[in-house]
């Protein structure tokens, strides 16, 4: 069984979150410019045996989608196409920014700490895949 992955697909950077190899816990991975993104996850992936990949799905307060879901849905085809085994799921990130937003914030980091976008991708990143983990369960 292979880990898990989750993507905070951002038009300057995406966040990323793997689970342990049992997929019970999610942690934060890394910030990576979504320039490079496909060549990290090459390098990744090899190194790595995971079998399913979340993104992000962009829901804005009135349930309709955001306008860089165009770009995420180019990403998902070059993906399915890079990584043809590896299931990709969409999930609801709604609110994920804010609340990493909140956990930083709560976490006793110093102000430039909390303010580093990609620190708060990388969360979001984590929250996506352990709101993923859980709604598998039930």
């Amino acid at each position: 069984m292979g880990k898990a992955l989750a993507i905070d697909f951002g038009k300057v950077r995406c966040g990323l979150a793997e689970t342990d190899d049992m997929k019970i816990i999610a942690s934060g991975l890394t910030t990576v410019p979504t320039a490079e993104l496909i060549l990290f996850l090459k390098d990744y992936l090899k190194k790595n045996k995971v079998d399913e990949v979340v993104i992000g799905q962009p829901v804005d307060l009135r349930g309709e989608i955001s306008e860089i879901e165009t770009e995420i849905l180019k990403f998902i085809e070059k993906f399915k196409i890079e990584f043809p085994k590896i299931k990709v799921f969409r999930f609801d990130e709604r609110f994920t920014s804010k609340m990493a937003s909140f956990f930083i914030s709560q976490s006793g980091k110093s102000k430039k700490k909390r303010q580093e976008k990609g620190l708060i991708d990388k969360v979001s990143a984590t929250i996506i895949l352990q709101n993923f983990l859980e709604q598998k369960e039930k």
